[in-house]
């Protein structure tokens, strides 16, 4: 797949940051609501959506919104996107001839 020069900077800011790759550790055992994820890692639940809303638009995780059935509350579960992250000279000569 060829690769826009933005989309390399939204992937390389995803994975820059340690707590965004411990959420991918995370998320590849299993699905997981913010809460737990948070929990998990001693953050509050905004900072872990944060991180999980750069995820989610560089295209790591997804993300919808369930029902629990006990309160009936939306909460919004996340799992992980099958990916894979590479990086060549052919996708650099691509964007920087092309930009020429």
């Amino acid at each position: 797949m060829e690769k826009s020069l933005q989309q390399i900077v939204e992937i390389g800011e995803a994975l820059s940051h340690p707590v965004r790759l411990r959420l991918l550790y995370l998320l590849a055992e299993r699905g997981r609501y913010v809460y737990e994820l948070a929990k998990d890692l001693d953050l509050s639940r905004q900072v872990v959506n944060l991180h999980l809303k750069r995820l989610e638009k560089a295209g790591f995780v997804e993300s919808d919104l369930r029902l629990e059935d006990d309160d009936m509350r939306a909460k919004k579960f996340y799992r992980l996107k099958e990916f894979e992250v590479s990086l060549g000279m052919e996708d650099l000569q691509k964007i920087f001839k092309e930009g020429s």
